[in-house]
């Protein structure tokens, strides 16, 4: 069930990084783009969490899962915020680290392997610097950033702002009870996108 689950919540996130996409052509706003970019990230850590709740969890599985969803959903997530109030620069830095987190997720070494049926845990095979202290900084300042931005313009939007609030709410206690097992965070997962995927579209 949990591989279901996981899989279902990367097809939904899917869905809705191709809808980001096809907006962001025909309007051309870059805010699209690092939406879109984070919802891929997010399917492809859901798609790892299938794959390692089906088959068992490898170096692969977990170096995707990592890159997806520990390093770069949430600070994109920020990042497509920021450019929707205006903040130019936001778009420089998060190309600078979109390129240095896929650098660290795919070349720094494990401190031990990665095996079994359970959700690895960071501090067992990464250590602190290089690349948990980005994957901290990236998830805080992003959740930050959305956050910021989301309560700054819910009169405009507040059914669309409220859904994503919940959504980035339900992505971040999943990560909380990730150690609970794959069954838990998949749910966690599944709700999230639902929600963050409801709350894009409201906000048409």
């Amino acid at each position: 069930m949990e591989s279901l689950l996981a899989f279902g919540a990367a097809l939904v996130s899917l869905r809705l990084a191709a809808e980001l996409a096809r907006r962001w052509r025909e309007r051309h706003a870059p805010e699209l783009v690092a939406w879109s970019a984070s919802l891929a990230a997010y399917a492809a850590a859901s798609g790892a969490l299938a794959w390692g709740a089906a088959a068992g969890w490898d170096g692969r599985a977990f170096r995707v899962y990592y890159l997806g969803g520990g390093l770069l959903t949430a600070a994109l997530l920020g990042i497509g915020s920021l450019l929707r109030v205006g903040r130019r620069w936001a778009w420089p830095a998060g190309l600078l680290y979109t390129g240095l987190s896929f650098g660290i997720a795919l070349a720094v070494p494990l401190t031990a392997p990665v095996t079994g049926d359970s959700i690895p845990e960071a501090q067992a095979h990464l250590d602190v610097f290089p690349a948990r202290i980005l994957a901290w900084l990236g998830n805080g300042l992003g959740t930050l950033a959305v956050v910021a931005v989301a309560l700054a313009t819910i009169r405009r939007r507040p059914l669309g702002n409220t859904l994503l609030l919940a959504g980035v709410a339900v992505a971040a206690t999943g990560s909380t009870v990730a150690g609970l097992g794959a069954a838990e965070s998949a749910v966690f997962v599944a709700a999230a996108a639902g929600l963050l995927y409801a709350g894009f579209v409201t906000s048409r």
